[in-house]
């Protein structure tokens, strides 16, 4: 089996292209919430958006369809009551993420059963993603790189300087609130191949792999995204040939470039 032969397969030209705009993505909003603190909010939204998606199942409704506004709608309102409400953070994001999970989980055991289409939301499979799934990320996907790109000034201001930011008159809420929505649309897309239980590593180690070896916002940016095209790639095609589960060969593949990296930045 060669690499042509693997991109024979239309399931793979379609992982490929759709893992690629997503990993693209999730790396240029976790290098903001990485440094904003709020990087696990990637893991929280993936148990939101798999009990979305075990409800959709159950329902025999489109995924999709039902995740991205259910999980958009989470983390607009994780962001504002981790903000106004007594319990911050981290404690905000486990109330939620676990509620939404055992709420998913108890849904299908009441319904469908833990069938193979759910174990995918939960672990990941690049066999998963049907065509009009894949034209819907790319779609999704670009529309998250476009918001970003057009965003950049702000989104960087906010990261770093929130309360001067907030002085000079910029809606630091309005674009809290863009980088929240971005996420949890990332998230939702990452989940099919990535599965909600390692979707946050395509936000997380990117970001951190970059910081060790790059010094100001731009390069670290321009840095985790190639970073994690590069290892999605390397991922997904280790395991085709390995037959390993892409989701698990993919963040291996991020955990031995944070290892380099960090070796890399310790000798500067």
């Amino acid at each position: 089996m060669t690499i042509v032969q693997m991109l024979s397969y239309h399931f793979m030209q379609r992982a490929l292209i759709v893992g690629v705009l997503v990993s693209l993505c999730a790396a240029l909003l976790g290098v903001s919430l990485v440094l904003k603190r709020y990087s696990m909010i990637g893991d929280g939204l993936s148990h939101v958006g798999f009990g979305a998606l075990a409800i959709a199942s159950a329902l025999h409704l489109a995924p999709l369809a039902v995740a991205v506004p259910v999980v958009i709608v989470t983390a607009v309102l994780l962001l504002r009551l981790s903000q106004s409400s007594r319990v911050k953070g981290d404690a905000m994001i486990a109330i939620i993420s676990s509620s939404a999970l055992a709420i998913g989980v108890i849904c299908v055991s009441l319904t469908t059963g833990m069938n193979t289409e759910v174990s995918s939301y939960m672990f990941g499979s690049i066999l998963s993603l049907s065509r009009s799934d894949a034209i819907l990320s790319v779609i999704l996907s670009l529309a998250v790189l476009a918001l970003f790109l057009l965003f950049y000034p702000r989104l960087f201001a906010v990261t770093f300087d929130e309360s001067f930011s907030k002085a000079t008159g910029t809606r630091t809420e309005l674009y809290n609130t863009l980088l929240a929505v971005l996420t949890a649309v990332t998230v939702v897309l990452g989940m099919r191949m990535m599965g909600a239980l390692l979707i946050s590593s395509l936000i997380i180690f990117p970001a951190l792999s970059a910081m060790r070896i790059c010094r100001s916002f731009k390069a670290v940016v321009l840095c985790a995204a190639g970073i994690s095209a590069g290892c999605f790639v390397l991922g997904t095609v280790a395991s085709f040939f390995l037959e390993t589960p892409t989701g698990a060969s993919i963040v291996v593949a991020d955990l031995i470039c944070f290892g380099i990296c960090s070796l890399l930045g310790s000798r500067d």
